[in-house]
C-alpha cells in the first residue's frame, strides 16, 4: 500500500486487519529509531552467527585437506622465491589459523551487539513504565537493555564490526584464492582445479580458467567499500538520529550475500582440488631450498657464527649455481675447498625430506608438529 508510509504503518495496518483496533497500541513506547535499530542488531546478529559456521566449514575442509597432504613436500616462499621446503599440509593450516581469527572478530562482534535498543524510543527514552529487561530477554538479547537511550539510536557500530570482520576474511580468503590461481598455472602445476570450479576459453579449448578463485578473490575489494561506506555515512552525525544512516543496510546486505558465496565457493574448491604431489616436491628441490639447513649445520656442527656460516653457504651456492647444480650436487671436496670443516655428514641435512622433518619447534612444518595442530584445531571444531 503506497499511501502508507514505511513498513511500521504495514506491521501496524496488517496487525489491525487481524485484531482490530487494539493493534493501535503497537507503537506506544516505541519509535522507529529504536524498532529499526533492534531489528538491524537482530539481523547483524545472525549474520554474523552464520559467518561463523561457514568459516567452520571452511576450516574443516582445510584440515581435511592439511591431514591428507601433512607431508607433502612443497616450496615455502618469501618475495614469492623459493625460501624453504615446508608441507602443504603446513601451508594450509596458516589458512585455518588466519581464518580461526576470523571466527573469533565474529563472535567478539556478536558479544558487544548483544543489547537491545527497544525502549529507547526516539532519542530519550519513553515516559511508560516498561520492563526493558523483559523485552531484551523476549528477543534473545543475552547482555540485557541498552544503558544509553542516545547511543542506543544513534549508532551502527556493531554494523561496522561486521563489515570489519567481514573484510578482513576477505582478505584471507582472497590471498588463499590467488594462491590456489597461481598453483593451478601451468609453470607451477601444483594443483588441478576440477571443471565444477573452471569455465573454459571461449577460443582457446585448452584452457581451464579458474573463475571462482578469481571471482572470491575480487570480493575483498567489495567488503572493504562496504566498510568504507558506511564508515564515511557516520563519521561526521551529530547525536542521535539522523536521516543518513537510512544508508546504513544496502551495503551490509550486499556484504553478507557475498561472503556467504565465497565461503561456500571456497569450501567447495579446497574440498575438490588435486594436489599434484611431484610437481611440488620437485620444485621444492630447487631454488637452493636447503641453504638455511646447511648455514644452520654450519654452525652447529662446526661452531661457526652464523654470518660466518650464511657466507660460506652463499660462497656454495654460488659454486652450484655457476654448475647449473644444486647443493646436495656438489661433491665433497667442492665443499671443502671452502671450508676445510666441512664432512660428508653434511649431506644429511640437504635433502628437503630431512630439511621439513628437522623443523621440529612447535608450530613448524615438521609433519609431527602439523599432526598435533591439526590434532588441536579437530577437537576445538568439536
Amino acid at each position: 500500500n503506497l499511501a502508507l508510509e514505511d513498513i511500521h504503518l504495514h506491521v501496524e495496518t496488517r496487525l489491525k486487519e487481524i485484531i482490530g483496533p487494539a493493534a493501535g497500541r503497537l507503537h506506544t513506547a516505541r519509535s522507529r529509531n529504536d524498532q529499526v535499530a533492534v531489528d538491524f542488531r537482530l539481523w547483524v546478529k545472525a549474520a554474523c552467527a552464520e559467518a561463523d559456521l561457514a568459516l567452520k566449514g571452511l576450516i574443516t575442509a582445510l584440515l581435511a585437506r592439511a591431514e591428507e597432504h601433512a607431508d607433502t613436500i612443497m616450496p615455502g616462499f618469501t618475495h614469492l622465491q623459493v625460501a624453504q621446503p615446508v608441507t602443504l599440509g603446513h601451508h594450509l593450516m596458516a589458512y585455518v589459523e588466519m581464518l580461526g581469527r576470523d571466527r573469533s572478530r565474529f563472535a567478539d562482534a556478536m558479544k558487544r551487539m548483544d543489547e537491545c535498543p527497544l525502549g529507547a524510543a526516539a532519542l530519550a527514552g519513553t515516559s511508560f513504565p516498561i520492563d526493558r529487561q523483559m523485552t531484551a530477554k523476549a528477543l534473545g538479547f543475552a547482555g540485557g537493555p541498552t544503558r544509553n537511550s542516545l547511543d542506543s539510536v544513534s549508532d551502527r557500530d556493531f554494523a561496522l564490526e561486521y563489515l570489519s570482520a567481514t573484510h578482513m576474511t576477505g582478505l584471507h580468503l582472497s590471498r588463499l584464492a590467488e594462491e590456489m590461481i597461481i598453483w593451478a598455472s601451468q609453470p607451477f602445476g601444483f594443483i588441478t582445479l576440477p571443471d565444477a570450479w573452471s569455465t573454459g576459453s571461449s577460443i582457446m579449448p585448452q584452457k581451464r580458467n579458474p573463475d571462482a578463485a578469481e571471482l572470491v578473490r575480487a570480493k575483498a575489494g567489495q567488503f572493504l567499500a562496504a566498510f568504507t561506506r558506511l564508515s564515511v555515512v557516520m563519521k561526521g552525525l551529530p547525536l542521535a538520529y539522523s536521516k543518513d544512516m537510512q544508508e546504513d543496510k544496502e551495503q551490509t546486505f550486499d556484504a553478507a550475500d557475498s561472503l556467504m558465496l565465497a565461503l561456500a565457493a571456497m569450501s567447495g574448491m579446497v574440498g575438490d582440488m588435486q594436489a599434484n604431489v611431484p610437481s611440488l616436491e620437485a620444485a621444492a628441490a630447487t631454488g637452493f631450498s636447503t641453504a638455511t639447513d646447511l648455514a644452520d649445520w654450519l654452525v652447529r656442527e662446526l661452531g661457526l657464527p652464523f654470518r660466518d656460516a650464511h657466507h660460506v653457504t652463499g660462497t656454495l651456492v654460488a659454486m652450484a649455481e655457476a654448475k647449473g647444480a644444486d647443493l646436495p650436487d656438489l661433491t665433497l671436496a667442492e665443499m671443502t675447498s671452502v671450508h676445510a670443516g666441512i664432512t660428508d655428514a653434511v649431506f644429511g641435512v640437504l635433502g628437503v625430506q630431512n630439511s621439513v622433518a628437522s623443523r621440529v619447534s612447535f608450530g613448524g612444518t615438521a609433519p609431527a608438529q602439523v599432526r598435533l595442530r591439526i590434532a588441536e584445531w579437530k577437537e576445538v571444531l568439536g
